[in-house]
């Protein structure tokens, strides 16, 4: 399995691990889950949970259609491993309520998948 793919799965985990922050502490209700009364750094990992998911879907995609269109498998693992460290980042900036670091590093991620694909077209 490639670098790529490994961080395919590690991009699926840590929406899961956000969503185990949210639920940190004591104002966890777990009969309304969704509809606890977060607050705080609790809110802002509900919302770098959400968000998480909202990122899976493309990268997953773009790197899979790099691999099928046989793109070069070194600028695959480096722009996962990027999109991976850049998402850890994303979700520390917004449990620190850092919004402008937050929104550069998502930035960061969304290149990230656009040169998958750019990688996957000039392959192509």
């Amino acid at each position: 399995m490639t670098i790529a793919f490994w961080c395919v799965l590690a991009a699926g985990l840590l929406p899961y691990l956000l969503a185990a922050l949210s639920k940190a502490g004591n104002r966890y209700d777990n009969a309304m889950p969704r509809l606890s009364n977060k607050t705080g750094w609790q809110l802002r990992a509900d919302w770098a949970q959400q968000n998480a998911w909202e990122a899976f879907a493309p990268f997953a995609a773009a790197v899979l259609i790099a691999h099928w269109t046989q793109a070069n498998q070194s600028a695959i693992d480096l722009l996962a491993v990027l999109f991976i460290l850049l998402r850890i980042g994303h979700g520390a900036a917004y449990l620190g309520n850092r919004p402008t670091l937050r929104s550069a590093l998502w930035l960061g991620g969304i290149l990230c998948v656009i040169g998958l694909y750019v990688a996957a077209a000039r392959a192509a």
